[in-house]
Formats: structure tokens, C-alpha cells, sequence
């Protein structure tokens, strides 16, 4: 079977993610603590308890890391996997590399926040947020938010997650005023998301080259598996292509959709790791292969159970 391990990205958080790992696993209690060593953050607290830090960028991504780092690293203990490729959404291509051996936990973990970070600080004052639509073609879209930029809005595409769902980045403001004509258009949904970030569009210009100082000491120089990347939907598997593409990711559209389409005839099934099963829901709109997901010990052992029939 020909696997592509798949990992989400901002949006799949909640309270009590990682938590029925963290009961059964003395692997997930070690990696919970040792992430919350190296960030000086209680990530028990931040994951498990209610709080208002956890939809803050800079605490989701490590929390979001963290549970599909656990989530992938006990498949493997428990019964190892080997993958065709690797592929992540926005964040989750980070998760992607480690699982491709192309970082270490540590410095993965310390990336996460440092990324989330580095895009609050970009955005601080620009009055940023994200808007998902539902129910347009990608051209009319395409072509809609090009026309209010030459208008003078800041709109732009940032996520491609399936047929008719993409997501907008840009100023809440300039979004705020696109809902009306948006569903004049024919859109059936127009949701502004609660986030303080544009992620994937120029807005955060500014922190590409600190984002890639960052990441050039800590990459290794060859990955153990292709990742397939967000920006180009090639697959890369070196430090110096990574440094590239991770780097230009930050301010270009993340291609899902497309990269599904394109990884798909190569794939027989999707593993995904980490809370909420976001991709699995993704993933049932854009190909007719299974998608398994490993967010807890009952979804590990139906997993196991599938893989092993």
C-alpha cells in the first residue's frame, strides 16, 4: 500500500486535544512535558484546560504540532508504517518534514512558536483576519478579490481546501465589506474566522527573511521521504529546496486541493495525524480514497485494525 501521511494545520485546534493520548501513553506524557521545557509553557494547561491562549497563533501552532507529532510517533512504536510522501496544510508542513526526518522534535517544537510568533508580530496593527467562502469557483474568486485590490482593499486568496471552499486573507475591514457582494456573486457561505493573523498572503512579507535564518541552522540536509509543498505542489526532499519553499509559504496561497489532485493516482490512502480530522473531512470531497485519522487511542486502534485487515 502506498501511504500519504497527512498533517492539519491552524483551525483543527480545541480543549482536550492530545489529552486521551496523554492518559495512555507514557510517550505522550514525556513529549508534553519536554515541549513544555523547551517553550516554557505549560502545554498540559494550554491543551487540556479552558483558556483563551490556545486560539492565539503562537499557541496553536506548537499545540497543534505537538498532538500530530504524538500522534505519529505512537502509529510508528506501535506498529511502523512506511509512507510514499508527506504532506501538510500551511502549518502541518512543518509536521510533514519532522515526520520526514528532516527536523528534530526540538527544534520543530521551537519553530512552531517561533512561526506563530513572527506572524503575530507582522500582522500587529494591520487590523488582519481570514475569511473562508463557500460555493464559488476558484476563478470568479480569483478574479473578484484582483479587482477590490485595484480598489485599494487588501484581499487575497490564502487557502484552497477543496471544490467551492477557499479562504481569504486580508484586513478584517476590507473583508467585512466583501460579504454582501461576495453572496451576490453566488456564494452560499461568507464567514469572517476568529483570527487575529493573515497567514499565506504579502501581509506578512516582512518576516520571510527572519523565518528563514530560523529554519537554515536546523533543517537537515536530506529528507527520509518527499514532502509534497503547499506553494508549488512539487514534492522536495533537501534542505535547500525546503528552505525555499518554506520560506515563500508564509506569503503564497496554500494549494491542498491542488496537491491532492495531483498526488492522488499515487496514493491507494491517506493517513492523518493529529486533532479533529480536519483533512479526513477535506479529503472526502476531493478523492475517492480512504482517509484514516489518528487523533486518540480509539481512532489508533480502528486504524491499526484497517491497516493490519
Amino acid at each position: 500500500m502506498n501511504y500519504a501521511f497527512i498533517f492539519p494545520g491552524q483551525g483543527s485546534q480545541s480543549i482536550s486535544m492530545g489529552k486521551d493520548f496523554y492518559d495512555n501513553f507514557d510517550l505522550a506524557r514525556e513529549l508534553f512535558e519536554k515541549a513544555s521545557n523547551i517553550l516554557n509553557i505549560d502545554m498540559k494547561k494550554l491543551c487540556f484546560e479552558e483558556n483563551e491562549l490556545l486560539n492565539q497563533t503562537q499557541f496553536t501552532q506548537p499545540a497543534i504540532f505537538l498532538v500530530s507529532y504524538i500522534a505519529h510517533t505512537i502509529l510508528q512504536q506501535e506498529s511502523p508504517i512506511l509512507a510514499r510522501l508527506a504532506l501538510g496544510h500551511s502549518l502541518g508542513e512543518i509536521s510533514a518534514i519532522c515526520a520526514a526526518n528532516g527536523l528534530k522534535f526540538e527544534d520543530a517544537i521551537a519553530l512552531t512558536h517561533k512561526r506563530g510568533m513572527l506572524m503575530q508580530q507582522a500582522c500587529e496593527g494591520k487590523d488582519a483576519g481570514m475569511m473562508v467562502i463557500v460555493g464559488l469557483e476558484d476563478s470568479v474568486l480569483e478574479n473578484f478579490c484582483a479587482q477590490k485590490r485595484e480598489e485599494g482593499m487588501s484581499v487575497w486568496c490564502a487557502n484552497y481546501n477543496g471544490e467551492g471552499q477557499i479562504v481569504l486573507a486580508g484586513k478584517k475591514a476590507d473583508l467585512a465589506q466583501l460579504e454582501s457582494p461576495i453572496k451576490t456573486l453566488g456564494a452560499k457561505r461568507a464567514l469572517l474566522l476568529p483570527m487575529s493573523v493573515a497567514s499565506h498572503c504579502p501581509l506578512l512579507e516582512s518576516i520571510n527573511k527572519d523565518f528563514k535564518e530560523i529554519i537554515t541552522p536546523i533543517l537537515m540536509d536530506n529528507f527520509s521521504l518527499p514532502v509534497i509543498s503547499n506553494v508549488t505542489t512539487n514534492p522536495y526532499s533537501t534542505k535547500e529546496e525546503a528552505l525555499e519553499v518554506l520560506s515563500n509559504q508564509l506569503t503564497n496561497p496554500v494549494l491542498y486541493k491542488q496537491s491532492i489532485y495531483k498526488i492522488d493516482s499515487e496514493i491507494d490512502a491517506y493517513i492523518e495525524f493529529g486533532h479533529g480530522s480536519v483533512l479526513k473531512g477535506l479529503n472526502k470531497r476531493l478523492s475517492q480514497k480512504e482517509t484514516f485519522s489518528i487523533s486518540d487511542t480509539t481512532s489508533l486502534k480502528e486504524v491499526l485494525e484497517k491497516l493490519h485487515k
